[in-house]
């Protein structure tokens, strides 16, 4: 009894060790970060009077007639983008998060080339895709749309895939024992289980492609964000204060329509 009491006091000294150099690094690591890249009092002081003087020079917002139409069309633009990108993203999760889920997918050990796949689409940012397809089909909504179609792939395949990992297994071993292929075991078991949280997560994509997509205009890639941009570039601070009204609208609105069919899908 008393070894191993002496044993358990052991391990635990040396998980204790452990962690308190582990709190002591990263501790460290966040110091220094913070005395790098933090914005240090004096620059605040400092930078406050600026941000005073470019706000009143965005006020108030130009809400003339011809601007704000031109501005609607962006606007159209822009949910075509994201409703477009996010609903190909979406089918194209499909396969893609069935192919990546472990223990489910179709190609036995070859899921995590296709998990490698996706945490690449997802890894780089939403602008740089955007530049990348800019350079490949040119300025406008066609390089935005494939931009979040690629974005969209890259969140939903992880959490379809998971999804799928985590449907229930019964129904699939049921269906296996009497003879079930892939395909059925698929539509028959794994997506009935796994649609709820599938859904969820493609309201999230559309919620997320719609504030991206607001974005992508800045590299050229179409939308109201082209429209920003423009206004910044010509000085026209009046105007970019009355989009910048506009994307927070549409963004609220966007949030509370997603928040209402997630509770009415559920």
């Amino acid at each position: 009894m008393t070894s191993l009491n002496h044993a358990a006091r052991a391990r635990f000294s040396g998980s204790s060790s452990i962690s308190f150099v582990l709190i002591v690094i990263v501790g460290a690591i966040i110091l220094s970060s913070i005395n790098s890249v933090a914005p240090s009092p004096a620059q605040l002081a400092d930078g406050v009077p600026s941000m005073v003087k470019m706000i009143g020079r965005m006020l108030p917002p130009n809400m003339e007639s011809s601007f704000m139409n031109r501005v609607g069309l962006r606007l159209i633009e822009t949910f075509q983008i994201a409703l477009a990108g996010a609903a190909i993203g979406i089918i194209l999760s499909l396969p893609i998060g069935w192919l990546a889920a472990k223990k489910v997918s179709p190609i036995g050990p070859g899921f995590w080339l296709v998990k490698v796949v996706v945490s690449l689409l997802r890894t780089i940012p939403d602008l740089v895709w955007a530049l990348l397809f800019v350079v490949t089909v040119g300025l406008g909504a066609v390089a935005g749309t494939m931009t979040i179609v690629v974005d969209t792939i890259g969140f939903c395949g992880r959490f379809f895939a998971e999804a799928m990992e985590d449907a229930d297994k019964e129904p699939q071993e049921a269906l296996s024992a009497i003879g079930a292929n892939k395909v059925s075991i698929l539509f028959g078991a794994i997506l009935p289980d796994a649609a709820p949280s599938m859904i969820n997560t493609s309201l999230f994509a559309l919620e997320k492609a719609v504030r991206s997509s607001v974005v992508l205009g800045l590299v050229g890639a179409g939308g109201i964000g082209q429209e920003l941009k423009a206004a910044f570039d010509l000085f026209q601070y009046k105007n970019a204060s009355a989009i910048i009204l506009v994307i927070f609208v549409i963004v609220l609105v966007m949030e509370l329509i997603t928040d209402w069919l997630r509770t009415k899908l559920q």
